[in-house]
């Protein structure tokens, strides 16, 4: 992983604080996520306090701090998903894959977001899969989705 970081910020050899969102982008597009090591490194490199880096990669929802499963699931909550149910699919993926949005399951196989529009509105209530669309998802549907996914890997 610090090679991989060290790589990335190889890069920005002369670049100061305005590069930190693209850094941080590139950081979490060869990793999936946004490691406590990895701020750290950045950190050094910015001289920066790592608490500052930490302060603006929360604010932009785009960062993710916790390493994905296998298969992320992006749940919309846009307002066609929300008028057809989403909230109560979103209630049920959570009790299905037992873990809350932004988590990873234990087995590393699945992790959870909610988004504000996939852009899929025809779809309602949709949910991405690793960017594979499941449409008119409802809590009836959901086992079998993730038994789906769950059968790929035996």
């Amino acid at each position: 992983m610090k090679t991989t970081v060290q790589e990335i910020l190889d890069q920005y050899q002369d670049s100061g604080r305005d590069s930190l969102i693209p850094i941080l982008q590139n950081v979490q597009e060869k990793l999936g996520f946004l490691s406590e090591e990895s701020v750290i490194e950045v950190s050094k490199f910015l001289k920066m306090p790592a608490s500052k880096i930490f302060g603006v990669a929360t604010f932009y929802n785009q960062f993710r701090f916790n390493q994905p499963g296998k298969y992320h699931v992006q749940v919309c909550r846009g307002t066609a998903c929300h008028v057809l149910g989403s909230a109560t699919v979103l209630e049920e993926v959570e009790k299905h894959l037992k873990v809350k949005a932004g988590q990873t399951t234990k087995d590393k196989l699945f992790s959870l977001e909610v988004v504000a529009c996939i852009g899929a509105c025809g779809l309602a209530p949709v949910i991405s899969i690793n960017g594979e669309f499941h449409a008119k998802v409802s809590t009836d549907t959901i086992k079998g989705i993730f038994d789906d996914y769950k059968n790929r890997e035996e």
